[in-house]
């Protein structure tokens, strides 16, 4: 019948037959995975009537008429760094490239990182100038400091810098960035899924009162402001079976997104997965789904599975037409026809302990004329990684290598990162060698590119070959002799690029001691550097350089460089103004007038001064950037660290794609191999180019989160309270905010905001000197790069969140209390670890593993750092 029909067949939507499957089987909580597509299940709990919030979107045949006839421009849309309200969208002006800064929600309208959109231009009137702009920045670093943690290397790539375009224009009157709004999406380019936690008010109360302290700093606006959103869109739904709840990514880019569960208890003190399904004009939010959940937030292992999705870390195992293109494991390495055999020479190799995957190795004869012969010699990665073979495809996509605290990501599969392409000592191995007739006073006179096959002596650690470069000479011992003359024409090739304007940068380095059981850190301590460091980096880059020209020669627009570009005058004006108060003159007109202001700076007294002003040097530059040399103008290959006019990248192509590319460039050039197709496209190259600034950055990003979330392990131990020295590297002069100044602790390679917050902002007895960059009150004044005595702890905020703070100690400013508020350190999630070793009562003391500041083994604080 049609009442039989009409019950049998009856519309549903999706959401509402889930909701009859689980009012059958409540165990199925199918309706989390459900996507929302309309906003009547995301209400506001203010809002009677739903109202646009947006502007709505044009129609795409409106944006596609718009954008052919030049009204509006088409891009990508970009987040910069640290939040979801500045954004920039690349569109093209004649031949150049500009890039449009999008600033707040209602000119992003609704577009997310990653999405293809339509924009339109504000009037000239309505864009920034641009010294307004980095008034701006310099406002944003300053509240990056307040919450504190691993000190930075260098600074954030500028937009010009990363992606090669402009982002100023002269409007005739001084030097803008243009400005513009979202009027449409293209496309949506939601990422596959989005990592964080749920966040909800109910039982925050509860979290609150175990805190051991309250703090009164930008943590506790973040959390009001959470608390506003949370207040206002959570929401329990007339079914009694879900709500909606506020979900805040780790990635701060990413808007916070209104998710409908019927788990919410569930999920409260979890990292979670959702998607992001749709983002209506009427809501405030995105809408997204639950997908699944990771892990406890705060265990170690789960918040490394986050800052791997986070950075997008390909972590997956290679999959089996990769390693189908694998050798057979019983591989024979012998003499082919075209290659030089080299294994009578002493080769060496020189690592940190326990490295495994050795890219390089050396070696230094006297040749019967009195001249040296010196080699570098570079595992030869292409003979087993053909181009456009699956292998070679996986390696283009990774990249780079990963080195985490506790773990190594490798960019090839392990038979040939540790074993086939290793040049480990006592066996022999394929190489691209470069080999120079080098005079005792370091002046070349020829140089060979041969593929080789060698046979290293020996793998020496950098105390070990330090141990032979401090030795007397012996002429028996054929290593040490080895060592002594590359020793030699280091320091005479080092002295050389110093005097052409080279620059001798540092940053914070640590390393940590590992527990062998449980690869928990015991601690951290700071990384010493020999004289062997040095000596196989000034090889490296010689190496890297004299492959760069020979490349270029050859292929004048074709070759994969990496340039640094000079630095921003802007970006150096604080520097400047710190140094002087230590009466020091920082000169910045080039690098060589630069590195010898660096080189004056000294303070007898205080030998860390001059790393500081290193440190301090470096974040003031951005970080070199691979390009195609037939993308830039010849004057910009020039790389300004190393007052080199070219420079590329060969010494790693174990670890690094960028090496692979340069090694089948060289191979070509001599005529051993011919060129790939792939790599005689400029547009190829480009994207190619692009990837490998991309990963290489996330790989940093990656390791240095992995070092902050170790570092917090440390501190969370029982143990983990400590005193120790630190230097002021900024004061807050301004006379609205509470009294603070920041400061680096050298050993644990921390920076972080100290509050006096036991004084009031505006007590008259607090003297604070904008020129002089200092603090005082009463008889006590803090100057910038004064030696502090502070506490280093760890603070509870909520039952899965701790946070490294730091508290003022020596000298006592004020009435200070024996504890203080103290400032936030690490915004880490923390360390709940749950995979401690098993307690035991045996007093035996357990084997130790060092591991370097971001990882296993690794090597780029002296290998290509460049």
């Amino acid at each position: 019948t049609k009442e039989e029909i009409k019950l049998l067949y009856r519309p549903l939507s999706v959401r509402a037959y889930i909701t009859e499957l689980e009012q059958e089987n409540p165990e199925l909580s199918l309706s989390d995975v459900v996507a929302q597509f309309g906003t009547s299940n995301a209400s506001s709990k203010n809002q009677s009537t739903k109202e646009n919030v947006y502007t709505p979107h044009l129609h795409q045949h409106m944006l596609s008429l718009g954008v052919k006839s030049g009204e509006y421009f088409q891009g990508h849309i970009r987040a910069e760094r640290g939040t979801c309200d500045k954004c920039y969208v690349t569109v093209r002006q004649g031949e150049d490239r500009v890039a449009v800064s999008i600033v707040g929600s209602q000119d992003i309208n609704r577009a997310v990182d990653g999405d293809v959109v339509a924009i339109a231009l504000n009037s000239v009137d309505q864009w920034v100038e641009d010294a307004a702009d980095d008034k701006d920045l310099k406002k944003n670093d300053d509240k990056k400091k307040e919450v504190a943690g691993i000190a930075a290397d260098t600074a954030e790539p500028s937009i010009r810098d990363e992606s090669n375009v402009m982002d100023t224009i002269d409007d005739g009157m001084s030097m803008r960035k243009p400005t513009g709004r979202v009027v449409g999406i293209v496309r949506r380019n939601f990422r596959k899924n989005y990592c964080g936690s749920i966040y909800t008010i109910k039982g925050k109360n509860k979290k609150k009162s175990q805190s051991k302290g309250k703090k009164k700093d930008k943590e506790e606006t973040e959390v009001s402001e959470r608390d506003l959103i949370a207040q206002t869109h959570e929401i329990e739904h007339p079914d009694g079976l879900t709500t909606t709840c506020v979900f805040f990514a780790v990635d701060p880019r990413i808007p916070p997104v209104l998710v409908r569960t019927t788990q919410r208890e569930r999920l409260l003190g979890k990292r979670i997965l959702i998607a992001i399904d749709s983002w209506p004009a009427d809501s405030h939010y995105p809408l997204g789904h639950y997908v699944k959940t990771m892990g406890e937030t705060g265990s170690k292992d789960v918040e490394t599975e986050v800052l791997l999705h986070e950075h997008n870390i390909p972590c997956a195992p290679f999959p089996a037409k990769v390693l189908a293109c694998l050798p057979p494991e019983d591989y024979k390495i012998e003499l082919e026809e075209g290659r030089l055999d080299l294994r009578g020479l002493p080769v060496l190799s020189i690592d940190p302990p326990g490295c495994k995957d050795i890219d390089d190795a050396l070696h230094c004869i006297v040749l019967p004329n009195g001249n040296y012969q010196a080699g570098v010699h570079i595992a030869d990665v292409t003979h087993y990684v053909k181009a456009g073979t699956p292998i070679d495809l996986e390696a283009a996509n990774r990249s780079t290598s990963t080195y985490l605290v506790n773990k190594r990501l490798d960019m090839l599969p392990s038979l040939l990162t540790t074993d086939l392409c290793s040049l480990k000592g006592n066996v022999d191995r394929f190489a691209f060698s470069v080999l120079w007739e080098v005079t005792p006073d370091a002046e070349i006179i020829n140089v060979e590119f041969k593929k080789s096959i060698i046979h290293s002596i020996a793998a020496l650690t950098y105390q070990q070959a330090q141990g032979m470069i401090d030795q007397p000479d012996d002429d028996e011992d054929i290593q040490a002799g080895a060592v002594k003359r590359l020793a030699s024409l280091a320091r005479k090739f080092r002295a050389k690029r110093i005097a052409a304007g080279a620059l001798t940068l540092a940053s914070p380095e640590v390393k940590f001691v590992l527990d062998s059981e449980s690869l928990n850190p015991t601690d951290v301590q700071s990384y010493q550097l020999f004289e062997a460091n040095a000596l196989v980096e000034e090889f490296m880059l010689l190496a890297n350089v004299t492959v760069g020209k020979k490349v270029l020669r050859h292929y004048p627009t074709l070759a994969v460089l990496r340039r640094h570009p000079a630095p921003n005058r802007a970006m150096f004006d604080g520097l400047i103004s710190k140094a002087k108060c230590k009466g020091f003159a920082i000169n910045i007109e080039d690098s060589k007038r630069l590195a010898d202001s660096l080189d004056e700076a000294v303070v007898e007294d205080d030998p860390y001064f001059n790393k500081l002003l290193r440190i301090l040097s470096t974040r003031c530059m951005s970080p070199a950037q691979y390009f195609c040399s037939g993308e830039y103008k010849p004057t910009d290959w020039h790389h300004y660290g190393l007052a080199a006019p070219v420079y590329t990248h060969f010494t790693s192509p174990i670890r690094r794609y960028a090496d692979v590319c340069v090694h089948r460039l060289l191979a070509a050039a001599i005529g051993v191999e011919s060129l790939p197709v792939h790599l005689s496209s400029k547009s190829h190259l480009h994207d190619l180019a692009a990837n490998m600034n991309r990963r290489h950055r996330s790989a940093q990003l990656a390791g240095r989160a992995s070092v902050q979330l170790h570092t917090l392990i440390v501190f969370s131990g029982d143990n983990g309270e400590k005193e120790e020295n630190a230097y002021v590297l900024d004061v807050d002069t301004n006379e609205s905010a509470e009294p603070s100044f920041t400061v680096i602790v050298p050993r644990y390679g921390i920076e972080g905001r100290v509050r006096l917050s036991h004084l009031a902002a505006d007590d008259r007895n607090i003297r604070r000197d904008s020129d002089k960059h200092s603090i005082g009150y009463k008889d006590t004044t803090i100057r910038v790069f004064d030696q502090v005595r502070v506490k280093i702890y760890v603070n509870v905020v909520q039952e899965t969140q701790k946070e490294l703070m730091l508290d003022l100690v020596h000298p006592v400013f004020g009435d200070q209390p024996q504890v203080s508020n103290g400032a936030s350190a690490d915004a880490t999630e923390a360390p709940n670890d749950t995979s401690k070793s098993p307690k035991s009562n045996t007093k035996l003391p357990k084997r130790k593993v060092e591991q370097s500041k971001s990882g296993s083994a690794r090597k780029s604080r002296r290998k290509g750092r460049n």
